[in-house]
C-alpha cells in the first residue's frame, strides 16, 4: 500500500491534519476502531468520507439521536407476504467504514448494538447471526463540551476504540486556504480509490503478524501497570488496552517501512491508545498523564 500516497490524497481535502490522518490509517490498519473527540465543524465527517473514498470501501453515516433504535442500526426482519417468511432487511451497520456521529446523544441500550459489531464484526439479530463485510472500521464522534443530552459512553463502549484523536482548529493560514477554496464535502467526491479491498485484508494479516520483541512487551506491560497503580487513577488500562496498543504500533511500523515494533511506536501512540481508558481523578489531563508515565519508564 502507498501510505504517504493515500495520506497525501485525504490532505488535498483535510488540509493541514497529516499527522491526524496517518494516525487514523494506523487505527484502521491494525483492525481497531476510532473515536473521533472534538467540537462541531473541524472535518470529522470529512475525515471519515474522505478516507473511504481513498481505500476504496463502502461506507454509511448513522446520526445518533435519543430517539435513535438498535434496530435502526443493525436492520430488522419483515415478514414477506410473498415468501411467507420473514425476511431480514440489512441495516447502515452492514458497510465497511461506518461513521457513527455524535454517538454519545444515543441511549445506552443503542450504543450497546456496536459492541458486538466492534469486537467480532458480526451481529446478532432475532437469534440469528450475520457476519459483517470486511476490512470493518467505525469511526465514531462526540462533542466533548456539550453536555446536556447525551449520555457518556460507558468504559466497557470506550475499551473496544482503540485509538481517541482529536482534529483541533486549523492554524490561520489553512483556514484562509479553506475559506478560499471550495466546499471540502466537493472536493471528496472527486477522490479516487488507490487501493484494493484484497490489498487492504492482506495488509492487515501482513501487519498482525510483524515481529514484537520481549522487550518490547515488557515496555508495554509497565506502562500499563504504573497506570492501574498511579494515584490520580482510579481505574487503570487493560489488558484489552495494552493489545490494542501493539497492534497500532505494528501499523505504524508498516507505515514507516519496518515489519518489527521499536519503543518508538510505543511512545508515539500510548496517548493516544491509552488515555481514554482510565477512570482518573476530576481535574487530572489524561493524556499529559501517559506523557509524565512514558517520561519515568526506562526504554529498552
Amino acid at each position: 500500500m502507498d501510505i504517504q500516497g493515500i495520506i497525501d490524497s485525504v490532505s488535498t481535502v483535510l488540509k493541514g491534519k497529516e499527522e491526524v490522518v496517518l494516525r487514523s490509517l494506523v487505527c484502521f490498519l491494525s483492525g481497531g476502531h476510532l473515536l473521533l473527540e472534538d467540537v462541531p465543524g473541524v472535518g470529522k465527517t470529512t475525515l471519515a468520507l474522505s478516507l473511504s473514498r481513498v481505500l476504496g470501501l463502502s461506507f454509511a453515516r448513522i446520526q445518533f439521536t435519543s430517539d435513535l433504535l438498535p434496530s435502526d442500526i443493525l436492520g430488522v426482519s419483515i415478514y414477506d407476504q410473498s415468501k411467507k417468511a420473514f425476511v431480514f432487511k440489512q441495516g447502515p451497520i452492514f458497510h465497511q467504514i461506518i461513521l457513527a456521529d455524535e454517538i454519545n446523544r444515543a441511549t445506552p441500550k443503542t450504543q450497546s448494538a456496536l459492541l458486538e459489531a466492534m469486537a467480532e464484526g458480526k451481529v446478532s439479530v432475532d437469534g440469528v447471526t450475520y457476519e459483517l463485510p470486511k476490512p470493518f472500521f467505525v469511526i465514531a464522534t462526540q462533542n466533548p463540551v456539550e453536555q446536556y443530552g447525551t449520555f457518556p459512553l460507558p468504559e466497557s463502549q470506550l475499551d473496544r476504540f482503540s485509538m481517541r484523536l482529536s482534529l483541533g482548529y486549523p492554524d490561520k493560514e489553512t483556514e484562509i486556504s479553506i475559506l478560499r477554496g471550495e466546499n471540502p464535502l466537493e472536493s471528496v467526491a472527486r477522490l479516487s480509490p488507490m487501493v484494493k479491498p484484497h490489498e487492504i485484508l492482506a495488509t492487515m494479516q501482513q501487519i498482525s503478524r510483524f515481529y514484537v520483541s520481549p522487550e518490547v512487551a515488557r515496555f508495554v506491560v509497565e506502562i500499563v501497570s504504573r497506570t492501574r497503580n498511579h494515584p490520580d487513577v482510579l481505574l487503570g488500562v487493560s489488558t484489552r488496552g495494552a493489545i490494542h496498543l501493539v497492534s497500532c504500533a505494528k501499523a505504524l511500523a508498516y507505515c514507516r517501512g519496518r515489519d518489527f515494533v521499536v519503543p518508538e511506536d510505543i511512545i508515539d501512540l500510548a496517548p493516544y491508545c491509552l488515555a481514554h481508558r482510565m477512570i482518573v481523578r476530576e481535574g487530572t489531563d489524561t493524556e499529559a498523564l501517559i506523557k509524565s508515565i512514558l517520561e519515568e519508564v526506562p526504554v529498552p
